[in-house]
């Protein structure tokens, strides 16, 4: 994001150079020396299972409006990242989770973000669409919309979690999520470099 104004002083006398010592090329205001460091935005949220069905919510917003992802979204300061996945796990489906535990762990370089994904079971039997989900289902996994759901890292997300169902066990995985620049499709994305503990 070009940066056009400093947010410290206000001057227009904004460059896009490295900073002494530093090796990335940063937008920095030439009037008062401040330096606008951008840095990836985490996105975090649950991967909810109840009965051995998996909670997805239907986007009712933009973008990918009409398809389908688990509950997630930005992480926003002052909070940790669990709080963040349960938190978005409310706004978006109006669940809760016990007892959550790390389960994915996403690097998306093109887009400048940090997928967290925990799991965990719902707590009671209670959820409903919030004001970002037109509609919110328990489904098993052979009903799993495949073609229709909205990110790589929730696609990427559900196929590592039924290779663990058939495991019999849940475990841990962390990797990249690739898409080369040319594809405007953001289910079009590779895993790579996956490690699962």
């Amino acid at each position: 994001m070009k940066i056009h104004f400093c947010t410290q002083c206000g001057s227009d006398d904004i460059q896009y150079r490295s900073p002494e010592g530093d090796s990335y090329r940063r937008y920095i205001c030439e009037a008062c020396g401040f330096i606008h460091y951008q840095n990836p935005n985490i996105v975090a949220g649950c991967l909810v299972e109840h009965e051995g069905k998996v909670l997805l919510c239907k986007r009712s917003i933009e973008p990918r409006k009409g398809l389908w992802t688990l509950p997630a979204g930005f992480m926003e300061n002052h909070e940790t990242i669990l709080e963040a996945a349960r938190r978005e796990t409310w706004e978006e489906a109006r669940a809760r989770v016990n007892t959550p535990q790390l389960y994915s762990i996403f690097n998306l370089p093109h887009i400048n973000q940090v997928y967290v994904m925990y799991y965990g079971k719902l707590s009671g039997d209670s959820f409903a669409p919030g004001p970002e989900s037109e509609e919110v289902l328990l489904l098993d996994i052979e009903d799993i919309p495949w073609d229709k759901l909205a990110f790589a890292t929730i696609r990427e997300t559900l196929k590592l979690y039924v290779k663990d169902r058939e495991a019999g066990r849940i475990r841990l995985h962390s990797g990249d999520i690739i898409r080369p620049w040319v594809l405007r499709d953001p289910t079009n994305a590779q895993l790579k470099n996956l490690v699962t503990r």
